[in-house]
């Protein structure tokens, strides 16, 4: 992932960044290069404007009830489904899952 230098190089602007594909990697660029935070999606603008608002040694505290692994990957499926217009069988090939698992999945309840 690459980032815009245009907000890190400037000591005055706090840069967070908002993702919806975490992963560690980007994560440790994203600070080395001068972000405040990286922060996961789903977030509450709470959490946004704490990140912004923190001192600059103070980090923010990671949320008391955090969502399980489960629950990212319903999300995750979701948000798919949703962009592929509600389509299995498109959906299954992005997600690169049986059309059938799928289906299954998506008649079950989300995880908590």
């Amino acid at each position: 992932m690459k980032y815009s230098r245009f907000c890190f190089d400037r000591p005055e602007v706090r840069a967070i960044i908002l993702t919806g594909y975490g992963n560690i990697a980007s994560a440790v660029n994203a600070i080395k290069l001068g972000a405040v935070d990286y922060l996961a999606k789903p977030v509450d603008a709470d959490d946004i404007a704490a990140a912004l608002l923190a001192r600059d040694n103070k980090k923010v505290q990671p949320p008391e009830n955090p969502m399980t692994a489960a629950r990212v990957r319903w999300e995750h499926i979701q948000r798919i489904y949703e962009l592929c217009d509600r389509n299995i069988s498109k959906t299954a090939r992005r997600l690169k899952m049986h059309r059938r698992t799928l289906q299954r999945f998506l008649n079950k309840r989300a995880p908590k």
